[in-house]
């Protein structure tokens, strides 16, 4: 069974819920945006309708001076927001102000950081004096363990030993000087030190030719090559973000050609979603399907790379029956889609037409990211209703508290996300690129620095990879939901505290009675693995909790064979008494290798038999996997 349903304008949620309708099998358009002139974005700024805050309190009027006060301010802080990337220079102000003031006023921390300044220029003296003009000497300061920005042997000679010792002596310095500071808001010192060591990163004598002997001996080995190399690399690169084109390489990577080709076909879409449903691949499949939620600001395909590390071809190949959700990119149009139509447009209709195509079974539903947070709030909503189709949950790198959502909620606070609201205002929606940067910028010593000096200063090209090209395909997110996101989830931690609305009422987590599967990647600098581990606090069910090495795409992109992997494992029955992270760590042990297996072999032991694999309509007229939302630029 099949539907179409083809994107259209939408004139509020409610009306395209209300309004939506089957119609032809013509696949939609491939939108293509282009970044909006100045002048188009005053315009629109003009048209934006007015909230409550704009009226006079008591009255129905509108004051034309309070309406023109509030489209100038948005029309500032929205060309504001394109010169600093989307950073607001006012809550940078605020935290910088309230770091300064404290320390102005804690003569203590003053002495403590002077006696601290003339320690560490005695020790760089040592070091100086005792290893001109030899290597360095045993007194200086060791790099963190992933720094790895001097650890060529070129580094441990004079005089580029004392270039690498001054920086680090003096990067020491200023963490103590950034934290410690009684009184200063946490948020704001988390801010501060974040500040100053972007600052630091980027002034790092590692960045720069004359001061970074690899470098110099690279350029001398080649006669400058590489000099003439990396400005190629650059003019290249910078061409290509100019025509709005993917990186270098990215070419190789192509969806249903290199990656996404795991057989399959598109079983229903509507304005929001295509659904893929994948060909069987055993002779008998397990009776509950496997239903995918990943993120609406990433591509499916993470999910789906090439096929010696695709997670879904790996699925099927055990026997399991697999369902994907693959999110439209939006576009202006979109810009009043909102969390709640996420839902509807997304999760439940998927789930609706995955029961529909195999009546009477329940359906193990797995989330990854942000489609983990929206597959729990589908599952408490439906277990308020006491629908009972999920067999199980699986939440991957997914987060349900946000007080602890590592350095992103640097960026979430009250001023920021208003700035990031006049920013999308204009436009309908935050650009791709908003989100990667942010991304980039939590990380700029590997992602960003690094990448300078070997593409740019070496001349060297480092071959893109699937994983890296999917990572450059960016997405959109539409001004609404992007909004509610932030607010709802970040600011007001609305979901883990029980004031998150469904169909006009709360929703509980406790409420949720499947048993739980969730993973936690070690070095997670999106969902910090021990905010992911709050799903202990959160939910009353059984919770099977798997620490797996890696990050946060890389951790769950761990396919069977890979190198170097390894991971943590403990069940929690239902009834069992609460285990702290720390003790969590240290009783779980450690397993070499994959985590996929493991996991297909929870999900079997959740399946009440086998039985022969669904049929695929190979003749509906809706396209093969991977779909066309996928293509959406």
């Amino acid at each position: 069974m099949s539907q179409d349903l083809a994107p259209k304008a939408l004139a509020s949620p409610d009306h395209d819920r209300q309004t939506e309708a089957r119609s032809g099998a013509a696949e939609p358009a491939l939108v293509v945006l282009r970044t909006p002139s100045v002048a188009k974005d005053a315009s629109s700024l003009a048209q934006t309708p007015l909230t409550s805050a704009s009226r006079d309190a008591g009255t129905d009027d509108v004051d034309p001076l309070d309406a023109a006060a509030s489209l100038i301010d948005h029309a500032v802080h929205g060309l504001m927001a394109r010169v600093t990337n989307g950073l607001s220079p006012m809550a940078l102000g605020k935290a910088f102000s309230d770091w300064g003031v404290h320390l102005a006023l804690s003569p203590g921390k003053q002495m403590q950081l002077v006696g601290k300044a003339i320690r560490k220029s005695v020790r760089f003296g040592l070091v100086a004096s005792t290893s001109f003009p030899t290597r360095c000497s045993s007194l200086g300061i060791d790099p963190l363990p992933q720094d790895r920005r001097f650890a060529a042997e070129d580094w441990n000679v004079w005089p580029y030993n004392l270039l690498s010792q001054g920086f680090l002596l003096q990067q020491q310095w200023w963490h103590n000087a950034t934290t410690g500071i009684a009184g200063v808001k946490k948020q704001h010192e988390e801010v501060v030190a974040f500040t100053i060591r972007q600052l630091l990163d980027m002034l790092s004598p590692s960045n720069f030719i004359l001061t970074n002997p690899v470098v110099l001996r690279r350029t001398a080995e080649s006669g400058g090559a590489n000099l003439i190399n990396g400005f190629a690399n650059f003019l290249e690169d910078w061409a290509r973000r100019e025509a709005h084109a993917e990186p270098a390489g990215a070419e190789a990577f192509v969806p249903g050609r290199n990656v996404a080709v795991t057989s399959g076909k598109v079983v229903y879409r509507n304005r929001l979603i295509e659904l893929i449903q994948y060909a069987p691949q055993t002779e008998k499949v397990h009776a509950e399907p496997i239903l995918f939620v990943p993120a609406w600001i990433m591509k499916y395909y993470i999910l789906d790379l090439s096929p010696e590390n695709s997670l879904v071809r790996y699925l099927v190949a055990q026997g399991f029956t697999v369902f994907m959700i693959s999110w439209r990119n939006p576009d202006a149009s979109d810009r009043d889609l909102s969390m709640e139509d996420y839902r509807r447009l997304g999760v439940m209709s998927a789930i609706e037409q995955v029961k529909a195509i195999l009546p009477g079974r329940k359906i193990q539903g797995v989330g990854y990211c942000l489609g983990g947070t929206l597959l729990s709030i589908a599952a408490a909503t439906m277990a308020r209703e006491g629908d009972e189709t999920l067999k199980s949950l699986s939440l991957f790198a997914a987060q349900l508290d946000f007080t602890e959502a590592g350095e992103l909620t640097l960026f979430i606070n009250e001023s920021q996300v208003s700035f990031l609201e006049d920013l999308m205002r204009s436009e309908g929606f935050l650009p791709g690129g908003q989100m990667a940067g942010a991304f980039q910028l939590l990380r700029s010593k590997d992602l960003i620095w690094s990448k300078i000096v070997h593409d740019y200063l070496m001349g060297e090209r480092q071959p893109l990879t699937d994983l890296m090209a999917w990572n450059a395909d960016a997405t959109r997110l539409p001004y609404r939901m992007h909004s509610e996101y932030l607010r709802r989830l970040f600011l007001d931690n609305d979901l883990a505290e029980g004031r998150f609305e469904t169909d006009g009422r709360p929703v509980a987590l406790t409420d949720i009675r499947a048993p739980i599967f969730a993973v936690g990647t070690e070095t997670d600098h999106v969902a910090p693995w021990r905010s992911a581990f709050k799903i202990h606090l959160l939910t009353d069910t059984d919770v099977t909790f798997l620490l797996t090495s890696g990050g946060h795409n890389v951790g769950v992109v761990s396919e069977p064979g890979h190198k170097r992997r390894h991971y943590r494992l403990h069940h929690k029955n239902e009834h069992d008494r609460y285990l702290d992270p720390d003790s969590w760590f240290q009783q779980a042990e450690q397993h070499e290798g994959s985590w996929w297996p493991e996991w297909a072999h929870w999900l079997s032991a959740r399946s009440t038999r086998e039985q022969d694999p669904p049929h695929l309509d190979s003749q509906s007229a809706l396209p093969d996997a991977p779909g066309t939302y996928v293509f959406q630029t």
